[in-house]
């Protein structure tokens, strides 16, 4: 910002004066106006102030604090502001402070001395915790959207894949013979609970803070619950000082964020761990990958190592705003104005992430051969042996240490599978073991006899998909 007779003409008395420049007999020096300016960031919130000023103008009309013809033109001259700033026809002007001094200026500049009695019972306080509420409410399920449908998207993957083999893995070892659709409905619940912490953290934001003044509520007979109703609000909240020093809502949807973050996170590390050469699982769309700049052959998954590599950023979002109320006594002080970058920088990150990490799923390409090449060997199909055999009446740990010994003599006899030993071979471990053993031994066997709710057959993941699906139907916003 520079030194100049419009931006410090915000001290001098006109329309545009700071709404605490009365008590000062000079203005403060550019580069402090500069410095405790907030407007770049807290524009994105010009219509949630506009619809909190007109509930706020009605109530004090309704309560005849001002004459309600008066309210009447605020309200007015309000709606013609957020016209002309929906249309392009107004642009903010970054010479405010912030955005609620932008609107109330703007304001008294079209409706003259009406525009003067907007702030009435109302401070700055407790008026960005409204602003902030209303934002959130209106954006986070836009998020949650995003959330939805990329659940949906891998819903839909996973139907296409009830068969498609895959290895799970234990300490990135070969664990048990498992399918696509089982890893992909993996990812989803993940994403379910994200969607439901958001939903939950949306529930606490549902009291209105206006009318909490700078700490201590206001002498004049503000109707609160007036202009909650107005608002959508299920009420208002009970303390005034707690209202004004409460950021708890910040960090609490920074948090969310940050989860969501880590799951997408630990999804492109796997996405990149199976687009290599090595694994070859899967075959990301041109569209969604890079080349090298000095390797021609290289196809390079940096959108997902990307969304990988921004975790830190949503991270370093939450300890800002949990560092910045440390200590902080109560009520209000100016460090709370440093709250909403890191939560619109978190908000957005995990929206662009969101987003980007669907477009990139929903066009990728699984290779069913190599997946299920991954369940030969390993001898991932141990535990099935062991509980083949606690299904003909031997304990399990009983079992546990027959199985570990077929293993150990398929090992010593240099297989890759306890399959390729003889039934002869298998009777040394255990007379229990006949040829039927074969029956469950193979991968397919292994994943689709494993029925039990959560489980990796087809009839277990189709009931998942099913209850995913009915989910993301439910819970779409509008």
């Amino acid at each position: 910002m520079t030194e100049t007779s419009e931006n410090h003409g915000a001290l001098t008395g006109d329309n545009h004066a700071a709404l605490w420049s009365g008590r000062f007999a000079e203005g403060p020096d550019a580069a402090a106006v500069e410095f405790e300016t907030s407007i770049r960031v807290d524009e994105r919130m010009a219509l949630d102030d506009i619809h909190g000023s007109i509930a706020h103008a009605q109530m004090l009309g309704e309560q005849k604090i001002i004459p309600k013809q008066e309210a009447a033109e605020i309200v007015k001259g309000l709606k013609s502001i957020e016209a002309d700033l929906i249309s392009g026809a107004l642009k903010i002007d970054y010479s405010a402070e912030d955005i609620h001094s932008f609107v109330e200026a703007v304001l008294t500049d079209r409706i003259g001395e009406p525009g003067k009695k907007l702030h009435t019972g109302r401070s700055r306080n407790d008026q960005i915790a409204l602003d902030e509420r209303l934002y959130l409410r209106r954006v986070i399920p836009c998020i949650q959207n995003e959330i939805i449908t990329l659940v949906k998207t891998l819903a839909e993957i996973a139907s296409a894949n009830k068969t498609s083999l895959l290895t799970g893995y234990t300490h990135m070892q070969h664990a048990q013979p498992g399918t696509l659709a089982q890893h992909l409905l993996a990812w989803a619940f993940m994403l379910v609970r994200d969607w439901e912490r958001l939903e939950d953290s949306l529930g606490r934001i549902q009291k209105s803070p206006l009318g909490s003044g700078a700490l201590q509520g206001s002498t004049l007979p503000l109707n609160r619950e007036f202009a909650a109703k107005k608002l959508g609000f299920t009420g208002v909240t009970e303390n005034s000082l707690d209202t004004v020093s409460d950021r708890d809502y910040c960090i609490e949807f920074v948090s969310d964020f940050s989860i969501l973050q880590s799951h997408l996170s630990r999804m492109c590390e796997e996405i990149v761990l199976w687009s290599t050469t090595e694994f070859s699982f899967v075959e990301l769309s041109e569209k969604w990958s890079t080349g090298s700049s000095i390797m021609p052959q290289k196809k390079n998954p940096d959108f997902a190592e990307l969304i990988r590599g921004r975790t830190g950023k949503v991270y370093g979002d939450l300890i800002n705003l949990l560092t910045m109320v440390k200590g902080l006594p109560l009520a209000y002080d100016r460090d709370l104005q440093e709250d909403k970058e890191p939560l619109f920088d978190a908000l957005d990150t995990v929206e662009a992430n969101l987003k980007v990490f669907t477009a990139m799923i929903s066009s990728a390409k699984w290779n069913k051969e190599k997946m299920a090449a991954s369940c030969e060997g390993g001898f991932a199909n141990a535990t099935d042996l062991a509980e083949y055999l606690v299904r003909k009446g031997m304990p399990f740990r009983t079992a546990h240490g027959v199985s570990a010994k077929a293993v150990r003599m398929a090992i010593d006899a240099g297989l890759s599978k306890i399959e390729d030993l003889c039934v002869e071979e298998f009777k040394e471990c255990s007379p229990l073991i006949e040829e039927d053993v074969y029956e469950i031994l193979s991968p397919e066997a292994c994943a689709e006899n494993r029925k039990t709710t959560g489980a990796p057959s087809s009839v277990s993941t189709s009931e998942q998909i099913k209850n995913i699906l009915a989910f993301c139907r439910k819970n779409k916003k509008k």
